[in-house]
């Protein structure tokens, strides 16, 4: 084995090479960028798909279209060593809708250059960061013809839709991707104070929807107040036997399966630097959610949440109207951490419904696993090595992130570690107007995915 402290051979070739060749990488991103590829219109996804499937077999990879029910998967593979491990480098080509269009300060698929940062819909979510690795990747083989580890990359293109097919197109290409030994997804933006990171995993999600009809058609207030019960209020009371002042979910069995934190991942959000009362007053918050104790990171991290995400019954136009609604919902998600599984939680939410206000039917929408991975993993330490090398700054660790990606396919399928080193700023604005990424954060992403195929090559 390879002697870990020793700096990789050829990787300051390499950062030089990168550095040279800075405004057409950036040119590069700005064509990127300037091709849509919404997933949710259908629009672009086929020729960005091509795109990038021409790009993979220009790199020299054996590459080819993973075809299945929905929009295709690019997948990419380069191996040229019999002794170092395979990364499989995981990002999206889809993107979201741009609307509203007229809050963009420039159209979202003409991306410009403005105060040191590139603005247009899906720079920083996903293709400014996947397109980073892939550049990485081709600096190796511009410098060296060689990679310092093998290779797969798989480009999914209904990531902004759920990712509904990911779980089968690795079931279906299991043989493929089942050479990886770890999985790197470059998604999500930095810590918030700046800090590169790498996180270890997602939260899961639940999604569901309460309905209660008590009706054919709405009444007058006065005439049938007292008499039909009103579908809101039904929805108020059982809302509030599922969740309580304090903050405790209270369906029944709802915390029986939450993995607690390890010594290393208390150790590690504790360490992680926030300034809770400038995180309120930039939200406009006068208080935090209960329970008040809790601290932070541990909110984002180590505990599941019950959402409301909408509440959609009778009247809401301007003025009155004194009606009794016939039929409310109530939209929510709850966010899952590891050892929790959907279809367990969505089971309890049925029940406690059934026990409380059996009129009410429950609508699953579906949801996404919760992933973790142990930070005491063996590629901890050559990611951090790889951070250091290229941004002279050791990345804080997060042992999972409050959001959701579809980790799970990696540690629940594929069985192997995973990690999120995200390169976006964190105020990237993804999913809203205006969405950007700093131009020196893209050339740092660059840098930081060619350091990581050198450090993870040294593991040999």
């Amino acid at each position: 084995m390879a002697d870990k402290e020793s700096s990789p051979p050829d990787l300051a070739r390499v950062f030089d090479y990168i550095d040279a060749h800075q405004q057409e990488f950036i040119d590069r991103l700005l064509a990127y960028v300037a091709q849509p590829s919404i997933s949710a219109h259908g629009v672009g996804i086929r020729e960005t798909a091509d795109f990038l499937l021409g790009y993979l077999q220009e790199l020299g990879m054996e590459a080819q279209l993973l075809e299945g029910a929905g929009w295709p998967f690019v997948c990419g593979c380069l191996r040229q060593h019999q002794q170092a491990p395979t990364v499989l480098l995981y990002g999206h080509y889809d993107v979201q809708p741009p609307d509203p269009l007229d809050a963009w300060n420039s159209p979202p698929f003409e991306p410009e250059i403005r105060g040191g940062r590139i603005w247009g819909r899906g720079v920083g979510d996903n293709k400014g960061q996947h397109l980073a690795q892939l550049l990485a990747i081709e600096s190796w083989l511009a410098v060296t013809d060689n990679l310092p580890c093998n290779v797969i990359v798989l480009l999914e293109g209904e990531e902004e839709v759920g990712s509904p097919h990911i779980s089968d197109c690795v079931r279906d290409h299991r043989a493929l991707l089942a050479e990886a030994d770890l999985v790197i997804t470059a998604d999500g933006p930095v810590h918030e104070s700046g800090r590169p990171c790498i996180k270890f995993g997602p939260r899961g999600i639940a999604s569901f929807e309460l309905r209660a009809v008590h009706a054919q058609r709405d009444f007058h207030s006065g005439n049938w107040g007292g008499v039909a019960p009103n579908p809101i209020w039904t929805l108020v009371h059982l809302l509030a036997t599922m969740k309580d002042s304090l903050g405790t979910i209270t369906i029944d069995g709802f915390y029986d399966n939450v993995a607690p934190l390890s010594d290393l991942e208390r150790k590690a959000l504790d360490a992680l630097p926030v300034d809770v009362a400038a995180v309120m007053e930039g939200a406009g918050l006068e208080r935090l959610d209960e329970p008040q104790e809790r601290p932070f990171f541990d909110r984002l991290a180590a505990w599941p949440t019950f959402t409301i995400n909408g509440f959609h019954g009778g009247y809401g136009g301007p003025g009155m109207k004194t009606v009794l609604p016939n039929e409310a919902t109530v939209k929510c998600d709850m966010r899952l951490v590891e050892n929790q599984r959907v279809d367990e939680i969505l089971d309890k939410v049925e029940a406690h419904v059934r026990r409380h206000a059996p009129e009410v039917d429950v609508i699953r929408q579906g949801g996404m696993e919760p992933s973790r991975t142990p930070l005491d993993s063996p590629y901890t330490r050559p990611l951090q090595r790889a951070f250091r090398a290229a941004q002279g700054i050791d990345p804080l660790l997060i042992p999972a992130m409050g959001g959701s990606l579809p980790d799970y396919a990696w540690t629940k399928i594929l069985g192997v570690h995973s990690f999120t080193t995200p390169y976006a700023n964190h105020d990237e604005s993804n999913h809203a107007p205006n969405e950007n990424l700093e131009v020196r954060r893209f050339i740092d992403g660059v840098r930081t995915g060619a350091a990581v195929l050198a450090y993870l090559g040294q593991e040999s």
